[in-house]
């Protein structure tokens, strides 16, 4: 029969690279395809044999998340098999990244897709990030920090990075659940404003607002970027740009830069893609994540956010790359998905469940391996003078060693 030579072939392929693989076949066959297996994957019928023939990670991640295909084993060694059964077949071929393609981005579109990312719920993302639910990369001191101590850390150094001035206007673009600005008008005294398009960050982070008694210092709005008025002294934006659009960087820097008093300093901090001719992960990985995860959402490469940063009259200062640190970040973003698996389950379904397990655990092995990185970006207003900022780094770290101290 033409699936099973289709099936000896591929299982010829992939034992000659001993990928720790068992397949369990509708029939009861059983495969293993190289030694002391750690992943099985049962195929449930004929029909299902295409997801497993020409592997990718969108057609792999496609079928385990619409239930073609089940997958046991650590969700790590998963991915790992996942990514090599990709890399290595040699009937398919390597599958390219997709090529830029800078898709439109209206203010109804973007509303819609975050939508679709965040408002899963509260409770939902409360199960698997820190306390203050900062869903951004991590700042690691030491690879044995807790997720707590690496998000006050990552909110510490982008802060002091800012320079902060006890009075500033700060504003916080994509504020997420409001730790930042919090986290700035208690250690600062900064007046602090943060704006998302989701509703259900919004409600939440003005009600923790409220709790902490610093509504006279803080607020968060339910804001598009492109209609926020006013000027500011100090602006942060993590985990933004990724969602603005290749199209849009040009405006989004222009209205960062315009938004700046003259001694106005703006840290810029999210995921860039390492191929300068692509916008997402290889394999197959970025389809899975546009299709299932971060609908619209756009990777620039870091020589192309420089220079649209530089078009908009945004001067960098400094550029850190902080990739390992996301790896780590994701790790234990991945294994407290895990311990929590069952009350997960409670809040959402099936699919969903699988949707944010294999995205998870393949993102944290995606920065293992360099396929995306993470950037911070500082930049002063090149309209002014350009004296914000004091003439090195030290500042940063000297706070850094008082904050340690008291």
């Amino acid at each position: 029969m033409l699936w099973e030579n289709r099936f000896n072939n591929f299982a010829t392929r992939i034992r000659m690279q001993n990928i720790p693989l068992r397949i369990r076949l509708w029939s009861g066959a059983i495969f293993d395809l190289g030694p002391s297996p750690l992943v099985t994957i049962t195929v449930p019928s004929l029909a299902c044999m295409r997801h497993l023939l020409r592997p990718t990670l969108d057609g792999l991640g496609h079928a385990y998340v619409e239930q073609k295909i089940d997958v046991e084993g650590m969700v790590a060694d998963v991915v790992d098999v996942a990514a090599r059964l990709a890399a290595h077949d040699a009937e398919a071929g390597p599958v390219p990244r997709r090529k830029l393609h800078m898709a439109h981005h209206s203010k109804a579109m973007d509303t819609e897709a975050i939508a679709y990312h965040y408002n899963v719920s509260n409770d939902f993302y409360a199960l698997w990030l820190d306390s203050n639910m900062v869903y951004s990369c991590g700042y690691f001191r030491n690879p044995c920090d807790t997720l707590e101590t690496a998000q006050e850390q990552k909110i510490d150094h982008i802060l002091r990075k800012l320079n902060l001035r006890e009075g500033d206007r700060l504003l916080d673009i994509g504020c997420g659940w409001g730790a930042l600005i919090m986290r700035a008008a208690n250690q600062y005294g900064v007046k602090a404003r943060g704006i998302t398009l989701s509703q259900n960050q919004y409600e939440l982070a003005n009600e923790r607002i409220q709790q902490a008694g610093l509504a006279d210092y803080c607020e968060v709005r339910l804001e598009d970027y492109r209609d926020v008025k006013g000027k500011y002294d100090r602006i942060a934006s993590v985990g933004m740009f990724e969602h603005v659009g290749l199209k849009n960087l040009s405006h989004y820097f222009g209205k960062i830069c315009n938004l700046l008093n003259d001694d106005g300093i703006a840290l810029i901090h999210g995921i860039t893609s390492t191929d300068i001719n692509s916008m997402e992960a290889p394999w197959g990985a970025g389809g899975f994540i546009d299709r299932y995860v971060f609908p619209n959402g756009e990777l620039p490469h870091l020589s192309l956010l420089l220079q649209q940063m530089c078009a908009a009259d945004l001067e960098p200062v400094d550029v850190e790359n902080l990739r390992r640190h996301y790896a780590l970040t994701l790790k234990l973003w991945s294994e407290h998905f895990e311990q929590s698996a069952e009350r997960i389950r409670e809040l959402v379904d099936e699919k969903c469940y699988r949707i944010w397990r294999i995205y998870l655990a393949g993102c944290a092995y995606g920065f293992q391996h360099n396929w995306m990185t993470v950037h911070q970006i500082l930049a002063v207003n090149g309209r002014g003078a350009g004296n914000a900022l004091p003439l090195t780094r030290d500042y940063i770290y000297t706070q850094q060693s008082s904050m340690k101290s008291q």
